[in-house]
């Protein structure tokens, strides 16, 4: 099997998304010196005694722009086809490595290395290393994927 990517699909939505996620990285760092490190900033909705209010407007930020989008167009269509058990197995995976890494890829790799943070760069190739060979080995070893 064969990935191609379908670069005459590019939209410049794309680049909007982008540029909107590091305007409000460094909003949040330079106005309340605060990382938008998303799995930090939910965990911290599920301890109540230390929830802020910019923390929950920002999962609130997370969970009500798909439905800004689809005032402008209709949204990508999703298409899962992988087992739900797969599923569960792969996001506590990533929940474990969330914090035995001390953060996500948002933390580390887009607040990290932006201010050159060796345990961020250190963090981001091991989570991409990692991420490549879990594909390759799920495709191509066990054909999970």
């Amino acid at each position: 099997m064969s990935i191609q990517i379908d670069w005459q699909a590019f939209t410049p939505i794309s680049l909007v998304g982008g540029l909107m996620l590091g305007v409000a990285t460094v909003i949040l760092l330079l106005g309340i010196g605060r990382i938008a490190g998303i799995s930090g900033i939910f965990s911290s909705l599920l301890r109540p005694k230390r929830v802020e209010m910019w923390q929950v407007l920002f999962i609130l930020g997370l969970v009500i722009s798909p439905l800004l989008y689809q005032l402008a167009g209709p949204l990508p269509e999703v298409a899962i086809s992988t087992s739900v058990p797969l599923l569960i197995g792969a996001g506590l995976l990533v929940g474990f490595g969330t914090r035995l890494g001390s953060g996500c890829t948002s933390g580390h790799g887009i607040c990290g290395n932006a201010r050159l943070s060796p345990r961020s760069l250190a963090a981001t190739v091991t989570f991409m290393l990692f991420g490549i060979v879990t594909v390759y080995i799920g495709r191509h070893v066990l054909s999970l994927l």
